[in-house]
């Protein structure tokens, strides 16, 4: 079975009262004012269908912790409504539900139970989930013993010893070792593959996008973008880069695909491509051939420090490389209004075949964030085939040679 989730109009306030007399009068549904409210959370809708995955996105203070509780029933909405099918498993703020005085293993008795199981189908699994958390002797200590890392780890095998029909994750898996998150993601891979809906928030867009089938951007309480991941996260990457004289655009491409801008306008691209050997233009090249990058940009008002960058990623927008002048010491300093300058990039096509798109940026540091000039995401597009190399998979050409030694 899958689990289905819905979520329609649905708001949190945090009310001020002049008198708790007046806050309980509200809550017997008398027509009292608040002092003052505060949204943390408005007018969100979104549904998730059986077996989808979806990804959450959004700056810490957006409200997806808050939208996580109100799904989950730990808190209540003001207004709108949850509608949720199926058998929910939900890990939120690490430990939350845990006594730090009782031990691990009882720990998990109690929160399985809480979840509706009873005690001998947590007896039926408890091995289980000692042998998943890996934590030893530790698993009969008290929990105030126990390290953020190893409170994920109990947390995450008791949610996960029963398949739900929608698992709900918040941010948890950043605390764990590299070792045991592979091992959660791994299971929450298997669960999908069974059929289970899956909710998860996430700043990492490697693993939204890995998991994800859509991604739902939060900004400042309201539900800002419902989309493909790659497209999410480029619309959420230049929200973050917004300054007060920057704006964010959405064009579609040639292709199909939504294309992300922002930045103040101060330099600006004038024209980028990618060519061969000869200096042609090439939408097509292949594994290992020599390429350049060519950009040319226009300062339009003067500008004290200018810093090119580039990241190629690939068809899931998962970043394959990328570097900046500022990295590489050439910074421009100094640029007139009207100036142009041109950059060209050298690189052998060292990648695996498949389809694969070019970001580029202008600002004033290594990073967007300071003063983002512009910034394009699916700037450029192309396609990598092999023609006359050994077969090989993966998204990296490493020319190898392989020796038999000991016959």
């Amino acid at each position: 079975m899958s689990g289905e989730l819905k979520v329609n109009r649905l708001g949190k306030a945090y009310r001020e009262w002049r008198s708790e007399w007046l806050r309980v009068g509200s809550w017997l549904g008398l027509p009292f004012r608040a002092h003052a409210e505060h949204w943390v959370l408005k007018d969100i809708s979104f549904a998730v269908g059986p077996g989808e995955a979806v990804g959450i996105i959004g700056q810490n203070g957006a409200g997806k912790s808050t939208l996580l509780k109100l799904i989950t029933g730990t808190s209540r909405p003001t207004e709108g409504n949850v509608w949720v099918k199926g058998r929910v498993a939900a890990i939120l703020e690490l430990g939350m539900g845990f006594n730090v005085d009782l031990t691990g293993r009882q720990n998990a008795y109690h929160a399985a139970g809480l979840m509706g199981f009873s005690e001998s189908q947590i007896s039926g699994v408890i091995g289980e989930i000692e042998a998943f958390a890996e934590i030893g002797e530790y698993f009969d200590e008290p929990v105030r013993t126990y390290s953020s890392g190893m409170q994920m780890r109990v947390a995450f095998s008791v949610a996960t010893a029963f398949r739900p029909d929608l698992l709900i994750i918040d941010e948890a898996l950043s605390v764990g070792d590299a070792y045991f998150v592979h091992k959660c993601f791994r299971r929450i891979r298997e669960f999908r593959d069974a059929g289970t809906t899956l909710l998860f928030v996430s700043h990492d867009p490697t693993a939204v996008q890995s998991l994800c089938d859509r991604a739902v951007l939060i900004d400042r309480g309201r539900l800002v973008l419902d989309a493909d991941p790659q497209q999410v996260f480029d619309y959420y990457n230049a929200l973050i880069a917004e300054k007060e004289n920057s704006t964010v655009r959405t064009e579609r491409t040639g292709q199909g695909q939504i294309a992300t801008e922002s930045g103040t306008g101060e330099v600006e691209f004038e024209s980028l491509r990618m060519e061969n050997a000869a200096g042609e233009a090439v939408e097509y090249v292949t594994v290992g051939e020599p390429v350049r990058l060519r950009a040319k940009v226009r300062a339009n008002q003067a500008v004290e420090r200018l810093v090119f960058g580039y990241m190629i990623r690939d068809r899931l927008g998962q970043p394959i490389f990328g570097t900046n002048t500022h990295h590489t010491g050439q910074v421009c300093s100094d640029l007139a209004a009207g100036e142009s300058v041109e950059y060209e990039v050298a690189f052998p096509m060292n990648l695996g075949t498949g389809t694969y798109s070019v970001s580029v940026a202008l600002s004033s540091t290594e990073t967007h964030l300071v003063k983002n000039y512009q910034w394009k995401d699916l700037a450029l597009i192309f396609t990598v085939a092999n023609v006359d190399c050994a077969p090989f998979v993966g998204v990296a050409w490493l020319p190898s040679k392989i020796q038999v030694l000991g016959r």
